[in-house]
């Protein structure tokens, strides 16, 4: 039984999946909007909206929690410098998906996620 256990699967192991999600939000913070499948959108605006928490804090510790995940010293100085003091009045929902219609070779239901 799964009761009270968070999160999607994805059908990928857990290694796959973390790294999935770490490259996504990479890719996320970069150009500030992907397209992606719908439950990968969900999953992924859960990491992203921690990411956004973290470089609101913006102390050493907050920083280095963020490079543990992100792993790319460019977009953890873009995230700390740029995206996360546009949401400092902000308390949550900085992320927001949009239905996009169906994937043309497996009928996936795709989706746009991007920053508010």
């Amino acid at each position: 039984m799964r009761h009270r256990k968070s999160g999607r699967k994805l059908g990928k192991t857990t290694s796959h999946r973390k790294a999935m999600l770490r490259n996504m939000v990479t890719s996320f913070f970069r150009y500030e909007k992907i397209l992606t499948t719908d439950a990968k959108a969900k999953e992924l605006s859960r990491v992203a909206e921690k990411m956004i928490t973290l470089g609101k804090r913006g102390n050493l510790h907050a920083r280095r929690q963020a490079l543990a995940f992100i792993r790319d010293r460019t977009v953890v100085e873009k995230l700390f410098q740029e995206v996360s003091p546009r949401y400092s009045g902000r308390s949550g929902g900085y992320t927001s998906i949009v239905k996009r219609g169906h994937r043309a070779g497996d009928n996936a239901s795709m989706s746009v996620i991007e920053l508010v």
